[in-house]
This record gives structure tokens, C-alpha cells and sequence, in this order.
């Protein structure tokens, strides 16, 4: 890529933004449109876990894919492409006449949006080559989610009043053309200096794994183990499949040798963890607010600010620590914020003061906000450039995949709990496992975030980079071998 004007590489980044904003966008929106959805659709708990998961895990499975391919064919291309699918996708969405078919159509905008956010890293990755000015670029990414959680809620809701849930999706259409438009005047191509091969074998096995790991766990409280047992089963035969198929290719999907470095392998376990905090933090909320507490959706959309506004606020403070204290510091923060809010809803009732709940709200909203720049930067910063588009796709599969188990396993402890004919009775007692579900998440995002930034996790860092320099270095010399 060339080296841009500090105006242009700024243009760059507002580019990239809009993919993140009409992505998280539709994610915090489709949240609060849950309850309407379950009455027109007639949809069950399960059904609405399947709005939301049948869009992560297939973007969680293809991330990866969508980051080699940009890499090797071009990431302006990609993330054309990406726009082009996720546009057609939501119109789809926004006409489906069944939960059966906005399923589906959620699944066509997974497919667009695996080629969105991890493209769009790459892009800034090698866009913003002085690590300080990358960290505070990450920031103001992260501050985009911040913006989507104060947006999305409220944007949702005032649409589900007014016109009704479909609605949610025609937003998409007009930001996804302008940077469309965009990115085709100002964003230059680039791509790796030397194309990576396909692995199909590996492909397949991580769709087998995301995919049955999540139907298992989303269906085992209504089918039980005779009908999710076999699914949770293939999913440790594709994961086994991985572990021993992966490493002995040249070229893998997964390098599994990323992870010998433990900031990478923490940013990697912190990216699962605290999106699955997120997944299903917005789930339980969502329903409680509006099925419990009986909101419409825009009241339930305000009731997202106290943590929308926070996040906002700390990502691009976030972005400025790990640029110039490291990761450590904002990785704390979070772990004991996203920690203290799960505490305090684990301990709620229907009755609970506002006061209490809005506390709770803050505090997530602050340790969500503290920690996706230590996230990202770590995952992308201690690899090779030529490496970046992989690197970035394996941390926001990460993302997708935490915020898939999220929704799922809470639900599935949710929907084994609510009785249908007394569900607001039942509800609080039913999402009490929930909650202690994602404070043990905070717990883990606090305890890898100290462990994994000290001297010890950047040495191996330093030696993981070196032997990811070597192996491409002799790929590069068996293959000029070949050609000559």
C-alpha cells in the first residue's frame, strides 16, 4: 500500500468505521427488537437466539477465510464485495415472512459481513504503520461501537414503535452504499507481497465446529441430549480434525503457531470471553426490560445509554493507554467493571431500584469500552504485516464467536428455567445462572488481562514474530525453488 497523506489515511478510517457502524448497528438494534420479533414471528427462546447466532457463527466461520482472501486478492476488493453482500442481505432480512426465511437471510448478511470488520482492520493495520498512531486509530474504532451502542438501541426502538421491526435493516441500505461509493474513490488497494494458498479442509472443519457447537448448545434444553449430543459430538471430532490437520500444512487457515504467543493467545481467550459477556448481557437485558419490566422498545432502547455513553468514552481512552502504557492497564479496568455489573444483576429482582440498574448498566458499559482496544492491537501488533489480515480475522472471529456462545449458552440456561404460561415469574430466577455465567467472564478478562502483558508474555511474543519470519521465509524459498 502507499504511504497516504495524514488527511487521507483519516479518510480511510472513517471509511472502514461506516462497515463497523452498519454492522454493530444492526446487532444492538436487532437486540431490542427481539420482543416483537418473538410475537410476530411467534417465535420461542430458541428461535430468537437463532436471529442472532445464525449470523455470528457463520461469521465467526468464514472470518478467517475473508481475511486470507483479502490478503491474497486484494482487501479493497474483499471489502467492496462484503458491502455488496451485507446491503443485499438486510434487504432480505427486512422482507422475510417467517422466522425460518429471516434466518436464512441473517445467514446471506453473515456471509457480507465476514467480509467486512476483519478486511477493514487489515486495512487500517497497514494504513497506520507507527504503532502509536495504529493504537489511537483502534481507538476511535472502538469508539465506533460506543457510538452503534448509543445509536442502535435507540434508533431500534424509535423504528419498532413507529413502523416495526423490519425497519431495522432498511438503515443498512444507505450506509452500506455510500461506503460502498466511498471506498471505491479513496481507499487504495493492497494486499500481501505474497499470496497465501486456499485450505478448504481447514475451512470445512471450523464451519463443522462453530456450527455444531452452537446447535448443540442452543437446542439441548428442548431436544435434550439424544438429538444435541451427536451435534455436541462432531464438534470435538472437527476440533480434534483441526489440531492435528492444520499443523502439518505450509499454509494453514489457523496457524495454531500465533498462539504460542501469550499476548496473543490472551487477546484471543479475553476476545471470547468479553464478547460472550456482551452477547449475552444484551440478551438477558433486552428481555428483562421489556418482558419484565414491561418497556416498549424505545424505553428499553434508553435504558441502554447509561451503558452506551461510557463505552463511547473509554474506547478512544483505551486506544491512547495501550498506545503509550500497554495493554495491561485498560484490561484490568474491564475485567473488574464487566465483573462488579454481572454481580449486581445476579443479584436483582423485577423490583429492583433504578438506581441499582442504571449502576449496573454503567459499569459494563465501562469495562466493554476499556476493553476491545487492548484486544485488537495486541492481536495484530506482535505479527508479521504480511500476517496482519489473518491475525486480525483470528481476533474478530474470537469477538464473534464469544458473542455467539454467549447468547447461546445463556439462553439455553434461560430457556431451561422460564416456564412459558408464568414467564415473567419465572424470568429473574430463571437468568440468575446467566448472570453468574458472565461474571465468571469478567473474572477470566481480568485475570488473562494481568497475566498475559507482563515482560514473560511480550518475550514470547518477540520469539513467536521471529519463527513466524522464518516459516515465510522458507515457504517464499520453496516456492521460488518451484518456479525456477
Amino acid at each position: 500500500m502507499p504511504e497516504l497523506s495524514p488527511r487521507r489515511r483519516r479518510l480511510v478510517l472513517a471509511i472502514c468505521c461506516m462497515s463497523l457502524l452498519i454492522v454493530s448497528l444492526d446487532t444492538t438494534a436487532l437486540n431490542v427488537a427481539l420482543p416483537a420479533m418473538e410475537r410476530d414471528l411467534h417465535a420461542s427462546t430458541a428461535g430468537l437466539q437463532w436471529t442472532i447466532d445464525a449470523y455470528t457463527v457463520v461469521l465467526a466461520a468464514l472470518l478467517m477465510l475473508a481475511g486470507s482472501t483479502a490478503d491474497r486478492i486484494g482487501r479493497r476488493k474483499v471489502f467492496m464485495a462484503g458491502l455488496v453482500v451485507f446491503s443485499l442481505g438486510s434487504l432480505l432480512c427486512s422482507l422475510a415472512p417467517s422466522l425460518d426465511l429471516l434466518i436464512a437471510a441473517r445467514m446471506v448478511q453473515a456471509v457480507g459481513g465476514s467480509m467486512l470488520n476483519p478486511v477493514a482492520m487489515s486495512i487500517i493495520t497497514n494504513t497506520f504503520t507507527d504503532p502509536r498512531e495504529r493504537a489511537r486509530a483502534i481507538g476511535v474504532w472502538g469508539a465506533v461501537v460506543g457510538i452503534s451502542m448509543a445509536a442502535g438501541p435507540l434508533l431500534g426502538g424509535a423504528l419498532v414503535e413507529a413502523v416495526g421491526w423490519r425497519a431495522i435493516f432498511w438503515v443498512n441500505l444507505p450506509v452500506g452504499l455510500a461506503a460502498l461509493l466511498l471506498t471505491l474513490r479513496f481507499v487504495p488497494e493492497s494486499r500481501a507481497p505474497r499470496a497465501r494458498r486456499p485450505d478448504p479442509v481447514g475451512q470445512l472443519l471450523v464451519i463443522a465446529l462453530f456450527g455444531s457447537l452452537t446447535y448443540a448448545i442452543i437446542e439441548a434444553p428442548g431436544a435434550g441430549l439424544a438429538t444435541s449430543g451427536p451435534f455436541a459430538a462432531l464438534a470435538l471430532a472437527a476440533l480434534t480434525g483441526l489440531l492435528i490437520y492444520e499443523p502439518r500444512r505450509a499454509e494453514p487457515l489457523i496457524d495454531l503457531r500465533f498462539f504460542r504467543s501469550a499476548p496473543f493467545s490472551g487477546a484471543t481467550v479475553v476476545a471470547i470471553s468479553a464478547f460472550a459477556a456482551l452477547g449475552g448481557f444484551l440478551f438477558l437485558s433486552t428481555l428483562y426490560l421489556q418482558n419484565v419490566r414491561g418497556l416498549d422498545a424505545l424505553d428499553a432502547g434508553l435504558w441502554m445509554l447509561p451503558m452506551a455513553v461510557p463505552m463511547f468514552l473509554c474506547a478512544p481512552l483505551s486506544g491512547r493507554l495501550v498506545g503509550s502504557r500497554g495493554p495491561r492497564l485498560p484490561l484490568v479496568v474491564a475485567g473488574l467493571a464487566m465483573t462488579a455489573s454481572a454481580l449486581l444483576f445476579a443479584v436483582l429482582d423485577a423490583e429492583t431500584s433504578n438506581v441499582t440498574l442504571f449502576l449496573g448498566y454503567t459499569l459494563f458499559g465501562i469495562g466493554f469500552g476499556f476493553v476491545n482496544a487492548p484486544i485488537t492491537n495486541t492481536a495484530v501488533s506482535g505479527m508479521p504485516r504480511s500476517q496482519a489480515g489473518v491475525a486480525a480475522a483470528v481476533a474478530s472471529t474470537s469477538r464473534q464467536l464469544g458473542q455467539t456462545l454467549g447468547v447461546a449458552v445463556v439462553g439455553a440456561v434461560l430457556a431451561a428455567g422460564v416456564s412459558v404460561t408464568s414467564y415473567r415469574e419465572t424470568f429473574v430466577a430463571a437468568a440468575v445462572p446467566g448472570w453468574w455465567i458472565l461474571t465468571a467472564c469478567g473474572l477470566l478478562v481480568l485475570a488473562l488481562g494481568a497475566l498475559t502483558t507482563g515482560p514473560w508474555a511480550r518475550r514470547t511474543a518477540e520469539r513467536t514474530a521471529r519463527r513466524l519470519e522464518e516459516g515465510t521465509q522458507d515457504v517464499k524459498g520453496a516456492a521460488a525453488g518451484v518456479n525456477a
